[in-house]
């Protein structure tokens, strides 16, 4: 049984009405039973705020994932100058643009090779936690040396 209400509405708010219910081709009474519903439900709130407590979790992992990715991109990067730096000795004038060459066509042969890595899905961060992990579990097994 149905309890029969009556109320007004603001003229605009009644016109969004109309053109929602003719819309969906429900009767208004329905998209204000619906409504009502929705927004007297003790839940609502709650389960509105849970999906954004998830989806704010997501994006802090995603975050967290990124920060991690360039942090080790970073000390890959900086490790790699420093022992360029401190190995590579100085050339003389006169091999200059041998070696310019002969840097343009491996700076080509590592592009390629980069490309390559990218499109098969490697990742240096893949690499480092799959290097990593077994010599940690190596380490916690053996126990203290």
């Amino acid at each position: 049984m149905r309890t029969k209400h009556t109320f007004r509405l603001p003229p605009d708010l009644a016109g969004q009405l109309a053109d929602y219910a003719d819309r969906k081709r429900i009767p208004q009474a329905l998209v204000v039973e619906t409504a009502l519903s929705t927004f007297l439900s003790p839940d609502s709130s709650e389960r509105m705020e849970a999906a954004l407590g998830r989806r704010l979790d997501r994006l802090t992992r995603q975050l967290e994932r990124l920060e991690r990715h360039i942090t080790i991109s970073n000390e890959a990067l900086a490790l790699f100058v420093r022992f360029w730096l401190t190995a590579t000795p100085p050339l003389p004038d006169t091999a200059q643009a041998a070696a310019q060459a002969k840097g343009r066509e491996r700076y080509e042969g590592f592009v390629e090779a980069l490309g390559r890595r990218l499109a098969r899905g490697q990742s240096l961060a893949r690499e480092v936690s799959s290097d990593v992990e077994p010599r940690e579990r190596k380490a916690d097994e053996s126990g203290p040396g």
